[in-house]
């Protein structure tokens, strides 16, 4: 006589933050519901409360689920993905935010329903992550201008694309140029810099790419130096990151590495994913190789 064996559903919990990306979120969990293969996979929709929530969330949820999804912006996937790093549970991602860095990167499709239909798929990369001073990024932290713009950006009543563009065009008249020293992998390099990014993944997100080259998956962090440049090519430098040809512009160069140290006059802004932080004169930044399984979308290339 043959044993039966029962095929266990795998667990998600899926949480939503209601205010991510300034869109309305009341109809995923019906689409969750019925787009979702519960004949795989067992839901939990939970809604955050207040910042921190969904970190705290998903980890508690990680000895329990196989998967945790964040729903919302790159703010939101940095909390739930920073609890998640280095456990056995999954990553997923229904994006809402602003830019989707990450998502986009992944081709994690934008539409709910289809992005609930990768979740089904399930298909799981192992990816690297950064930390700057010990704090997760997954997707792209940085210094300087994109830094300074984060925190504008964070104390305005609107969000999405518009609201981030106006501010830059509005911030560039006054904003001015740094001096950093960077030790890359042990090399010196001392640098003037407009701004200076970390990238883990090419974008910064709306298919912006700083860094088109740049691989979540190589080990490495793509150290992005955006030269001070003459005001009036700031629209170029725009149309080179949409174009994918940032990196054959005289005003970015590129190192790679897996260890760096920046160091600058004074404290200032940095950001994580988009999200405003504030560092003193010092930053150590490492590559965290492999450290977090995601589910992507079906078009992903590594």
């Amino acid at each position: 006589m043959k044993a039966k064996f029962v095929e266990l559903k795998s667990k998600a919990l899926f949480i939503i933050n209601p205010v991510a990306g300034g869109k309305k979120k009341d109809h995923v969990p019906q689409l969750i519901q019925h787009h979702l293969n519960k004949e795989a996979i067992q839901p939990t929709i939970v809604f955050t409360e207040e910042a921190g929530h969904a970190h705290w969330l998903a980890k508690e949820a990680c000895s329990t689920y196989n998967m945790v999804v964040a729903v919302g912006g790159d703010g939101t996937v940095n909390e739930v993905a920073s609890a998640v790093a280095g456990s056995s549970a999954a990553l997923g991602i229904l994006p809402f935010g602003s830019g989707n860095g990450l998502s986009r990167f992944l081709s994690i499709p934008m539409d709910t329903t289809k992005a609930i239909h990768a979740i089904n798929a399930n298909r799981l990369e192992q990816i690297d992550a950064g930390q700057v001073n010990g704090h997760w990024f997954f997707n792209m932290a940085g210094m300087g201008f994109d830094a300074h713009i984060s925190l504008v950006f964070s104390q305005q009543h609107t969000r999405g694309f518009t609201t981030y563009f106006k501010s830059a065009v509005r911030e560039i008249i006054s904003y001015r140029s740094e001096q950093y020293e960077l030790e890359i992998d042990g090399r010196a390099y001392s640098r003037e810099a407009f701004m200076l990014s970390f990238a883990n993944s090419s974008q910064y997100g709306n298919n912006a790419h700083v860094s088109p080259h740049a691989s979540v998956q190589d080990g490495l962090l793509d150290v992005c130096i955006i030269k001070p440049f003459p005001l009036y090519r700031f629209p170029e430098m725009g149309l080179r990151m949409f174009a994918k040809t940032a990196d054959t512009s005289k005003y970015v160069e590129i190192i790679r590495g897996k260890h760096i140290k920046v160091t600058r006059r004074s404290a200032g802004p940095a950001h994580l994913d988009g999200e405003p932080q504030t560092l003193g004169t010092t930053a150590n930044i490492q590559v965290m190789p492999a450290a977090l399984k995601i589910v992507a979308g079906d078009s992903y290339k590594k």
